[in-house]
């Protein structure tokens, strides 16, 4: 019953890929998603709503299309710029060496006459003088390298989707660009500071806070690039 199980599931599997022989892949959707709701649920700006008739024939407006105007993003709905540059390498080299000896000698020489009765009853050659003797040793030896290099460097605009308590903005950010019949993907979700926004409304993603970036795709190349699903089970299953 089980295997039957598998089979279908892998057929059903196999099936949703089928849909797609011939085409490029499609876009996600954006309505439904949570930057899709901020925007449409965005409340006007404080500085929009409060305005008044003396604000439009004055030359320096307050608001944020002014020349000195605040236009770093800090409500629900608001877009800003993630900077993602990331050029790390790390290297790590353990070494381990562990060795022990140990000996262990007890004997019973003499002990109320005891011993000197007991050996006339032992085997020959054997004496309770020397009643206990053990020796021990264990030797270990272990080491690693890990070595790691990564290098991006990509700019998305993101939403800030949600306005916490405390002031923090949690953005949500997604780009797919397609060519042929590749789809590349980047998606970038975290916390930001308002404070930490600069002035040209960017922010760098060492200062997102639980960032969850991604950069990937989908398309003909991906497929070929990962295995079969059949070769993906009995990875799983086989144990050997």
């Amino acid at each position: 019953m089980t295997r039957i199980v598998l089979i279908c599931a892998l057929a059903l599997a196999g099936c949703g890929k089928l849909g797609q022989v011939g085409r490029a892949p499609e876009f996600s959707l954006l309505e439904g998603s949570a930057q899709h709701y901020a925007m449409y649920s965005a409340q006007l700006p404080a500085d929009v709503a409060a305005a008044t008739p003396s604000d439009d024939s004055s030359l320096w407006a307050a608001g944020t299309e002014s020349l000195f105007g605040d236009r770093r993003a800090a409500r629900r709905g608001d877009i800003l710029t993630v900077v993602i540059e990331i050029d790390d390498s790390a290297s790590i080299s353990n070494s381990t060496g562990r060795n022990r000896n140990g000996s262990v000698k007890a004997g019973l020489p003499e002990f109320f006459g005891i011993p000197q009765r007991l050996d006339d009853r032992l085997p020959d050659g054997a004496s309770m003088a020397e009643a206990v003797e053990t020796r021990s040793s264990s030797t270990f030896k272990g080491s690693g390298n890990v070595a790691r290099t990564e290098q991006l460097t990509l700019r998305v605009a993101a939403t800030v989707v949600e306005e916490l308590p405390n002031g923090v903005l949690r953005i949500e950010g997604q780009q797919e660009v397609r060519v042929n019949f590749e789809m590349r993907e980047l998606i970038v979700t975290g916390y930001v500071r308002p404070a930490d926004i600069s002035r040209q409304n960017e922010i760098t993603y060492d200062k997102i806070a639980g960032a969850r970036i991604a950069y990937g795709g989908r398309g003909q190349i991906t497929d070929v690039q990962q295995p079969t699903y059949g070769q993906q089970a009995a990875d799983l299953l086989l144990p050997f």
